[in-house]
């Protein structure tokens, strides 16, 4: 966008504001996605009871592995809406992507035992998506400098 020493921005339409959208916003909402999209795989596999798992009886935390499944799969529609809603730059969207991917974190550590390269990955996708999410562009803009930073 083009501005002027006024610091007016010109091509905006009136009444909206520009939102900036940097890569690592872009890098964060792809993960989410990409995680919402396996969380989903993994929750329908699990409501299924697929003999793909392996459900280990030394394990301290053990839950049904069907419960386990609508968690998943949950959690895998909620990262894929908000994956979606993080490309448009809102605040509320990264923060909700924050909340997710930490939920979805917690619930593919909770799932090692039943699948642990899987959920392993997932763990890193997940810390990726929060990492990047923090790191995307601040309030100020893309820059991440506000009025202090302009020069006359």
């Amino acid at each position: 966008m083009a501005s002027h020493a006024g610091g007016v921005q010109t091509g905006v339409a009136p009444g909206h504001a520009h939102r900036a959208v940097s890569g690592w916003l872009v890098f964060a909402a792809v993960m989410m996605i990409f995680s919402g999209l396996m969380n989903l795989l993994q929750g329908i596999s699990a409501i299924r009871t697929d003999q793909v798992f392996l459900v280990t009886q030394s394990y301290i935390f053990q839950f049904d592995l069907a419960g386990w499944g609508w968690v998943h799969f949950g959690v895998g529609i909620a990262l894929l809406l908000a994956g979606f809603a993080v490309f448009t730059g809102a605040m509320w969207a990264r923060v909700a992507g924050v909340a997710l991917a930490g939920l979805a974190l917690v619930a593919n550590f909770l799932w090692l035992p039943y699948y642990p390269v899987w959920a392993t990955v997932l763990l890193i996708v997940d810390a990726l998506v929060i990492w990047s999410l923090c790191a995307g562009p601040s309030r100020a803009g893309a820059g991440g400098r506000g009025e202090a930073g302009r020069t006359a």
